[in-house]
């Protein structure tokens, strides 16, 4: 077996890579038999030499390889027939700007495995970068309250070797005692609350949140039942909730009224009430002033999410009372960090977190027969079909379909 790592080739340049070459060295151990090649690059986190000085092949012509392994989407052009892929595709909720990267995959009859559907027997997802963009989030966020009220200038976290360095960096600055409401309790969420407890603030209880006055910065990770209600006013489950969205509505604004930071890593799915709304946020009694939105879910959950900001300018003013972008440093101005490629500005860290998982979950699937269905489940086209699992994207792909074979 012939594993290819290839040069990422989308635009904005992203630095991350599938394995680091330390880790890419512990496959090699755990399984001689593979060879490993590793197509050359300028922009990865991880200079070529460093694959070179452990032993990798290094080579621009992958076409001998049979497993591909890259981080974002793979342009038409660049794709090699016949082969199998592993990357995100942002396909599988039929985002229309990849639909003829999907036709184009099963036209040039590639496997293509998506990180994203890469789950176990309980369909929960085993490798992703969720956890670096809750580190992220959580510093970018106070980045804007530093910025927006004057008492800080924290330098980009992309600017920053590493995770200890943004740790280091947010520890050296003043906090007043503001109040930080969390929500998600995934791998994003829980990113952002490593950052919290690594500078010492201060967890504490939804009550206590709700009702106390504190002298030092505080904050509340919160679930879904936490912000959600039923509407018939019966008991609130998470497992009611999930199954039910639609019979439950935000009780966010108990926390809008008393926090003045909020940072969202929710999971938000189809059909789950708004969590913050505009009227919320143009309320008198509102009191949040930063909205750091991981999630990033465009005119979803959070009425201040107008639009993804980007890594160059990552923040922008949200007005409640005309539900319009205004500059961030106007006095009406809620501030918002909606960034939806956060680990990007992370990519040594997050490259060597994935390469752990992915070394883990995926890399034994291909020694043992696939005995827990790992590649089974994450695999979406096979033979120029779409397997069984995901024939509801049958719809998307046969929109417009003009794709050439190759």
């Amino acid at each position: 077996m012939k594993i290819g790592i290839i040069k990422e080739r989308k635009s904005p340049p992203d630095r991350r890579v599938v394995f680091s070459p330390q880790k890419l060295a512990e496959l090699q151990k755990q399984f001689p038999h593979a060879e490993i090649k590793v197509e050359p690059s300028d922009i990865r986190v991880f200079k070529d030499e460093e694959y070179k000085v452990l032993g990798f092949e290094l080579s621009n012509d992958l076409s001998d390889c049979d497993i591909l392994l890259g981080v974002k989407e793979v342009p038409i052009e660049a794709l090699i027939p016949g082969k199998k892929y592993f990357f995100f595709s942002h396909t599988i909720k039929k985002q229309a700007h990849n639909r003829k990267l999907l036709q184009a995959i099963i036209n040039k009859h590639i496997d293509l495995y998506d990180h994203e559907t890469i789950v176990d027997a309980g369909n929960k997802r085993l490798i992703g970068f969720g956890q670096y963009a809750g580190n992220v989030g959580a510093y970018n966020c106070f980045r804007a309250f530093g910025l927006k009220y004057d008492l800080f200038n924290l330098p980009k976290a992309e600017t920053q070797p590493d995770k200890q360095t943004l740790i280091s960096k947010l520890k050296k600055q003043f906090l007043p005692p503001v109040k930080i409401v969390l929500t998600g309790k995934g791998k994003v969420g829980m990113g952002a609350k490593e950052i919290l407890d690594a500078i010492k603030i201060k967890e504490v209880s939804v009550e206590n949140f709700l009702t106390k006055t504190y002298t030092e910065p505080v904050y509340v990770q919160l679930d879904v039942t936490d912000y959600n209600r039923r509407k018939d006013g019966k008991q609130a489950t998470k497992e009611d909730f999930y199954v039910n969205p639609d019979k439950y509505e935000s009780d966010f604004e108990r926390f809008s009224t008393v926090a003045d930071i909020f940072i969202a890593g929710h999971f938000y799915a189809n059909g789950s009430p708004a969590i913050v709304t505009r009227e919320m946020l143009a309320s008198k009694n509102n009191k949040i002033k930063v909205v750091a939105d991981i999630s990033c879910d465009v005119a979803g959950p959070i009425a201040s999410t107008l639009r993804a900001s980007t890594i160059a300018e990552p923040f922008y003013g949200y007005h409640a009372g005309q539900n319009t972008e205004i500059d961030m440093y106007h006095p009406s101005a809620i501030v918002v960090m909606a960034v939806d490629n956060l680990p990007c500005e992370l990519p040594k860290d997050a490259s060597e977190g994935f390469g752990d998982m992915f070394l883990k979950y995926v890399i034994p699937a291909f020694f043992n027969d696939d005995t827990d269905g790992i590649l089974k489940r994450a695999l979406i086209t096979h033979n120029g079909n779409l397997t069984q699992r995901f024939k509801y994207l049958e719809d998307y792909i046969s929109e417009n379909n003009e794709v050439p074979h190759n």
